[in-house]
Protein backbone atom coordinates (compact mmCIF):
# COMPACT_ATOMS: atom_id res chain seq x y z
CA UNK A 1 0.00 0.00 0.00
CA UNK A 2 1.18 3.68 -0.78
CA UNK A 3 0.39 6.63 1.16
CA UNK A 4 2.44 9.17 -0.32
CA UNK A 5 -0.05 10.99 -1.88
CA UNK A 6 -3.27 11.37 0.35
CA UNK A 7 -3.72 13.42 3.15
CA UNK A 8 -1.72 14.18 6.49
CA UNK A 9 -1.26 10.77 8.35
CA UNK A 10 -2.58 9.29 11.79
CA UNK A 11 -0.56 7.45 13.53
CA UNK A 12 -1.49 6.07 16.99
CA UNK A 13 1.70 4.55 18.91
CA UNK A 14 -0.28 3.44 21.80
CA UNK A 15 -1.94 0.53 22.24
CA UNK A 16 -2.34 -1.04 18.48
CA UNK A 17 -0.14 0.24 16.72
CA UNK A 18 -1.54 1.78 13.52
CA UNK A 19 -0.96 4.59 10.90
CA UNK A 20 -3.99 5.93 8.54
CA UNK A 21 -4.19 8.06 5.67
CA UNK A 22 -7.75 9.01 3.96
CA UNK A 23 -8.91 5.57 5.48
CA UNK A 24 -6.13 3.62 4.50
CA UNK A 25 -4.43 2.00 7.18
CA UNK A 26 -0.72 0.15 7.34
CA UNK A 27 0.75 -2.42 9.99
CA UNK A 28 3.14 -0.66 12.06
CA UNK A 29 6.73 -1.51 12.69
CA UNK A 30 9.74 -1.00 15.11
CA UNK A 31 11.50 0.91 12.52
CA UNK A 32 9.19 3.67 11.85
CA UNK A 33 7.79 3.51 15.70
CA UNK A 34 11.57 4.79 16.52
CA UNK A 35 11.85 7.11 13.83
CA UNK A 36 8.29 8.66 14.92
CA UNK A 37 9.60 9.19 18.69
CA UNK A 38 12.21 10.85 17.42
CA UNK A 39 10.90 12.77 14.34
CA UNK A 40 12.09 16.21 15.42
CA UNK A 41 15.77 15.09 15.59
CA UNK A 42 18.44 13.39 13.17
CA UNK A 43 19.09 10.11 14.12
CA UNK A 44 23.20 9.13 13.65
CA UNK A 45 22.53 5.43 11.83
CA UNK A 46 24.69 3.74 14.37
CA UNK A 47 21.98 4.78 16.82
CA UNK A 48 19.04 3.83 15.05
CA UNK A 49 20.78 0.15 14.39
CA UNK A 50 20.95 -0.06 18.48
CA UNK A 51 17.57 0.96 18.70
CA UNK A 52 16.42 -1.82 16.20
CA UNK A 53 19.03 -4.70 17.20
CA UNK A 54 20.52 -5.60 20.30
CA UNK A 55 24.43 -6.30 19.13
CA UNK A 56 24.28 -4.66 15.71
CA UNK A 57 27.21 -5.51 13.21
CA UNK A 58 28.49 -2.63 12.32
CA UNK A 59 29.57 -4.23 8.55
CA UNK A 60 26.03 -5.18 8.43
CA UNK A 61 23.87 -1.60 9.47
CA UNK A 62 23.75 -0.32 6.18
CA UNK A 63 22.34 -3.53 4.50
CA UNK A 64 19.34 -4.14 6.89
CA UNK A 65 19.16 -0.43 7.18
CA UNK A 66 19.04 0.60 3.86
CA UNK A 67 16.06 -1.77 2.53
CA UNK A 68 14.14 -0.84 5.50
CA UNK A 69 14.35 3.05 4.53
CA UNK A 70 13.78 2.50 0.79
CA UNK A 71 10.20 0.58 2.01
CA UNK A 72 9.28 3.62 4.44
CA UNK A 73 9.77 5.87 1.17
CA UNK A 74 7.54 3.56 -1.27
CA UNK A 75 5.30 4.20 1.47
CA UNK A 76 5.09 7.34 2.41
CA UNK A 77 7.19 9.12 -0.30
CA UNK A 78 10.71 9.96 -1.33
CA UNK A 79 10.78 13.02 0.88
CA UNK A 80 9.72 11.11 4.12
CA UNK A 81 13.13 9.34 5.25
CA UNK A 82 15.92 12.98 4.99
CA UNK A 83 19.22 12.43 5.11
CA UNK A 84 22.02 9.91 4.97
CA UNK A 85 24.14 9.42 7.47
CA UNK A 86 21.99 10.85 10.00
CA UNK A 87 17.84 10.23 9.80
CA UNK A 88 15.04 12.11 9.80
CA UNK A 89 11.69 11.24 9.49
CA UNK A 90 9.49 13.71 7.87
CA UNK A 91 5.86 14.23 8.48
CA UNK A 92 5.76 17.40 9.70
CA UNK A 93 1.73 17.06 9.25
CA UNK A 94 1.13 14.23 11.48
CA UNK A 95 -0.83 13.45 14.23
CA UNK A 96 0.43 11.26 16.67
CA UNK A 97 -1.06 10.29 19.58
CA UNK A 98 1.90 10.16 22.27
CA UNK A 99 2.35 14.14 21.20
CA UNK A 100 -1.40 15.02 21.39
CA UNK A 101 -1.46 12.99 24.53
CA UNK A 102 1.48 15.32 25.74
CA UNK A 103 -0.18 18.52 24.66
CA UNK A 104 -3.16 17.69 26.38
CA UNK A 105 -2.13 17.02 29.46
CA UNK A 106 -0.49 20.91 29.01
CA UNK A 107 -3.90 22.12 28.40
CA UNK A 108 -5.34 20.42 31.05
CA UNK A 109 -2.60 21.10 33.91
CA UNK A 110 -2.90 24.91 32.99
CA UNK A 111 -7.19 24.95 33.04
CA UNK A 112 -6.61 22.99 36.73
CA UNK A 113 -4.37 25.97 37.56
CA UNK A 114 -6.80 28.38 36.48
CA UNK A 115 -9.41 26.24 38.39
CA UNK A 116 -11.60 26.16 35.13
CA UNK A 117 -12.72 22.89 35.81
CA UNK A 118 -14.61 22.02 32.52
CA UNK A 119 -12.12 23.00 30.24
CA UNK A 120 -9.75 21.04 32.46
CA UNK A 121 -11.86 17.98 31.80
CA UNK A 122 -11.48 16.80 28.24
CA UNK A 123 -7.93 17.40 27.93
CA UNK A 124 -7.28 15.22 30.97
CA UNK A 125 -9.19 12.49 29.63
CA UNK A 126 -7.72 13.00 26.17
CA UNK A 127 -4.16 11.89 27.96
CA UNK A 128 -5.60 9.31 29.79
CA UNK A 129 -7.11 7.00 27.19
CA UNK A 130 -3.72 7.60 25.50
CA UNK A 131 -1.40 6.46 28.37
CA UNK A 132 -3.69 3.99 29.62
CA UNK A 133 -3.22 2.14 26.33
CA UNK A 134 0.80 1.24 26.58
CA UNK A 135 3.25 1.19 24.28
CA UNK A 136 4.67 -1.76 22.21
CA UNK A 137 3.67 -4.63 23.76
CA UNK A 138 6.20 -7.79 23.69
CA UNK A 139 9.35 -5.52 22.55
CA UNK A 140 11.95 -4.93 25.09
CA UNK A 141 14.53 -1.55 24.45
CA UNK A 142 15.92 1.16 26.61
CA UNK A 143 14.46 3.36 24.34
CA UNK A 144 11.15 1.62 24.56
CA UNK A 145 11.44 1.37 28.52
CA UNK A 146 11.81 5.15 28.32
CA UNK A 147 8.98 5.94 26.32
CA UNK A 148 7.03 3.64 28.87
CA UNK A 149 8.68 5.60 31.80
CA UNK A 150 7.64 8.71 30.19
CA UNK A 151 3.74 7.31 29.65
CA UNK A 152 3.61 5.99 33.08
CA UNK A 153 4.07 9.48 34.67
CA UNK A 154 2.06 11.42 32.13
CA UNK A 155 -1.10 8.64 32.92
CA UNK A 156 -0.67 9.90 36.58
CA UNK A 157 -0.63 13.57 36.11
CA UNK A 158 -3.85 12.93 33.86
CA UNK A 159 -5.44 11.50 37.07
CA UNK A 160 -4.64 13.83 39.15
CA UNK A 161 -5.91 16.49 36.23
CA UNK A 162 -8.75 14.68 35.85
CA UNK A 163 -9.66 13.84 39.52
CA UNK A 164 -9.11 18.11 40.14
CA UNK A 165 -11.87 18.97 37.46
CA UNK A 166 -14.00 15.84 38.98
CA UNK A 167 -13.81 18.14 42.52
CA UNK A 168 -14.37 20.84 40.74
CA UNK A 169 -17.30 19.93 39.02
CA UNK A 170 -18.85 18.00 41.71
CA UNK A 171 -22.65 16.18 41.40
CA UNK A 172 -22.02 12.82 39.59
CA UNK A 173 -18.56 13.60 38.85
CA UNK A 174 -17.78 12.63 42.48
CA UNK A 175 -17.63 9.12 41.40
CA UNK A 176 -15.24 9.31 38.74
CA UNK A 177 -12.84 11.35 41.33
CA UNK A 178 -13.17 8.62 43.57
CA UNK A 179 -12.16 5.72 40.76
CA UNK A 180 -9.10 8.14 39.84
CA UNK A 181 -7.83 8.00 43.36
CA UNK A 182 -8.07 4.71 44.18
CA UNK A 183 -6.07 4.45 40.65
CA UNK A 184 -3.62 7.06 41.92
CA UNK A 185 -2.70 5.34 45.39
CA UNK A 186 -2.33 1.51 43.20
CA UNK A 187 -0.42 2.98 40.82
CA UNK A 188 1.90 5.52 42.82
CA UNK A 189 1.26 4.61 46.57
CA UNK A 190 4.02 7.23 47.38
CA UNK A 191 2.04 10.05 45.79
CA UNK A 192 0.28 11.39 48.64
CA UNK A 193 -1.61 13.44 45.83
CA UNK A 194 -4.27 10.31 45.06
CA UNK A 195 -4.86 10.07 48.64
CA UNK A 196 -5.67 13.85 49.11
CA UNK A 197 -8.05 13.75 46.28
CA UNK A 198 -9.94 10.28 47.54
CA UNK A 199 -10.04 11.87 50.93
CA UNK A 200 -12.15 14.57 49.09
CA UNK A 201 -14.35 12.71 47.01
CA UNK A 202 -15.13 10.77 49.65
CA UNK A 203 -16.18 13.69 52.15
CA UNK A 204 -17.99 14.93 49.32
CA UNK A 205 -20.22 12.36 49.39
CA UNK A 206 -20.77 11.87 53.30
CA UNK A 207 -18.57 9.22 53.67
CA UNK A 208 -16.38 10.62 56.04
CA UNK A 209 -15.38 7.78 58.10
CA UNK A 210 -14.21 5.77 54.66
CA UNK A 211 -11.83 9.44 54.00
CA UNK A 212 -10.53 9.11 57.67
CA UNK A 213 -9.90 5.52 57.24
CA UNK A 214 -7.65 6.59 53.89
CA UNK A 215 -5.72 9.11 55.95
CA UNK A 216 -5.19 6.01 58.14
CA UNK A 217 -3.84 3.80 55.55
CA UNK A 218 -1.39 6.03 54.09
CA UNK A 219 0.26 6.88 57.57
CA UNK A 220 0.91 3.48 58.08
CA UNK A 221 1.98 2.95 54.41
CA UNK A 222 4.48 5.62 54.93
CA UNK A 223 5.25 4.60 58.33
CA UNK A 224 6.69 1.11 57.02
CA UNK A 225 8.08 2.12 53.85
CA UNK A 226 10.19 5.06 54.57
CA UNK A 227 9.57 5.54 58.23
CA UNK A 228 7.41 9.53 57.91
CA UNK A 229 4.66 10.89 58.08
CA UNK A 230 1.96 12.84 55.47
CA UNK A 231 3.08 15.49 54.39
CA UNK A 232 1.43 19.10 55.99
CA UNK A 233 -0.95 18.96 52.83
CA UNK A 234 -2.44 16.18 53.61
CA UNK A 235 -2.17 16.34 57.43
CA UNK A 236 -3.97 19.76 57.20
CA UNK A 237 -6.72 17.98 55.02
CA UNK A 238 -6.87 15.61 57.45
CA UNK A 239 -7.32 18.07 60.47
CA UNK A 240 -10.47 19.60 58.23
CA UNK A 241 -12.48 16.49 57.90
CA UNK A 242 -11.91 15.85 61.36
CA UNK A 243 -13.65 19.39 62.35
CA UNK A 244 -16.27 17.95 59.84
CA UNK A 245 -16.88 14.84 62.23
Amino acid sequence: MSLASSGPVRIQLCGALAIERDGQRLDGRLLFTYLVVNRHRHIPRDQLAEALWREPDPAAVDARLNPLLSKLRRVFGADTVDGRSTIRLCLPDAWVDLEAAAEAIHRAESSVAQQDWARAWGPALTALFVAERGFLPGEDAPWIDETRHQLTELRLRALECYAAAGLGLGGTELAAVVRAGRQLTRLAPLRESGYRYLMQALAAQDNLAEALAVYGQLSDYLRDQLGVSPSPATRQLHQQLLAAT
